[in-house]
């Protein structure tokens, strides 16, 4: 009555072993669930993702702060008109677009930035992207292997160039050669995009140009599109002048200033003769 229990405890609750091996797997356990919860990427402070990031902020500071405000918030000119958009969530492609083609930073503001030479190396439009892609989710760098088209067949040029005719002859010309738009904008000729910035372009949507989500056009749909558009780059002109590949328009003009003009020279020429 009363007395404690004598009863002896398991062989196993005593052994130092046991309790190893459940501490382990709580570690494990533990180990899972951080896992989980940190997102995919994410580098310790001194990772070289983060070092990269630190590079883009640095010369995100320098070089676009003054338009698109120091967090990329957005700026103003003083006036109270926007110098710059926003960056926060337009994700690393649309950077590498635009800083790739030289639009940005832009020399002057107008209707619309042209393409010219990239200020920054790639190292540098790499930096930058990271800085802007780590402020919210947005469009990333597509892969090589998402536009490359080396080995595009005949069937996938002919369906790209269905969905190219569809989709952007509007603004881009039949031909690619761009157009122009209202208010003093326009669309840019293909001829010297690369398929990269053009997948880059279909999934940001630039200045006026609608975006084509994956919901829009499938990555497949982007690829064929791009293998029609190179393509064209690499067609070339049998009758010497391409006139701009913009159709009967151009070739009529050519052929009545320069054909009619031609045969009312020689006509005059044969009545001064006469005379």
């Amino acid at each position: 009555m009363g007395a404690a229990d004598s009863t002896p405890r398991p062989h196993w609750r005593r052994n130092g072993l046991a309790r190893a091996v459940v501490i382990g797997l709580a570690l494990v356990v533990a180990g899972l669930g951080y896992s989980l919860l940190v997102p995919n990427g994410a580098a310790g402070a001194d990772g070289p993702q983060s070092q990269q990031i630190e590079e883009g902020r640095k010369l995100f500071a320098v070089g676009c702060a003054s338009c698109h405000g120091l967090n990329a918030e957005g700026g103003s000119d003083g006036e109270g008109r926007q110098a710059g958009p926003p960056l926060i969530g337009v994700g690393a492609a649309a950077v590498d677009f635009q800083v790739g083609t030289g639009r940005m930073p832009a020399t002057q503001t107008g209707a619309q930035a042209p393409q010219k030479e990239p200020v920054y190396t790639d190292e540098e439009i790499a930096a930058l992207a990271a800085y802007v892609a780590s402020l919210a989710p947005g469009p990333a760098i597509p892969a090589t292997e998402v536009y490359d088209v080396s080995n595009a067949t005949d069937e996938e040029i002919a369906r790209g160039g269905e969905l190219f005719r569809t989709n952007c002859t509007a603004c881009h010309n039949f031909a690619g050669r761009g157009g122009a738009l209202p208010n003093g904008r326009y669309a840019p000729s293909l001829m010297n995009s690369s398929p990269r910035h053009i997948y880059e372009a279909m999934l940001t949507g630039p200045q006026q140009m609608p975006v084509f989500s994956d919901q829009v056009l499938l990555p497949q749909d982007k690829r064929d599109v791009i293998a029609y558009v190179v393509s064209l780059q690499d067609q070339k002109d049998p009758g010497g002048f391409g006139l701009g590949r913009l159709g009967p328009v151009s070739e009529g003009l050519w052929g009545w200033f320069v054909g009619i003009g031609a045969l009312i020279a020689v006509a005059v020429w044969i009545g001064a003769k006469a005379h």
